[in-house]
């Protein structure tokens, strides 16, 4: 990929999981589980659900993060499924989200 000099990117390496046979309808149920749990640190650790907040700022942020790395590892074992079961060019999609990110003024 070509360098983007003026673009800041975090670049995260996350494994492949053993033991496990994941398909894409499994992959997609347990991504929008662990989404909801994000959405549920967000919402009600931030005092949002009406109920009594347990946790500090910093405990809430560290718990969003947490939350935040299981969504980046379901979608990127679904990458891996997408790779290995449906021939999917997962690099080649990359430059595409690049170039739509480009197209739409949100990177140069």
């Amino acid at each position: 990929m070509e360098s983007m000099a003026n673009c800041d990117y975090k670049v995260i390496s996350l494994p492949k999981l053993n033991g496990l046979t994941p398909t894409l309808e499994s992959t997609a149920l347990k991504l929008m589980e662990e989404a909801g749990e994000l959405a549920q640190a967000i919402g009600k650790f931030r005092g949002q659900s009406g109920e009594a907040i347990q946790m500090d700022e910093k405990q809430v942020v560290d718990k969003m993060a947490q939350e935040l790395l299981d969504v980046a590892q379901v979608a990127v074992s679904m990458m891996f499924v997408l790779e290995e079961n449906y021939d999917i060019d997962i690099e080649q999609k990359l430059k595409q989200h690049i170039e739509k990110l480009k197209s739409k003024g949100y990177i140069k």
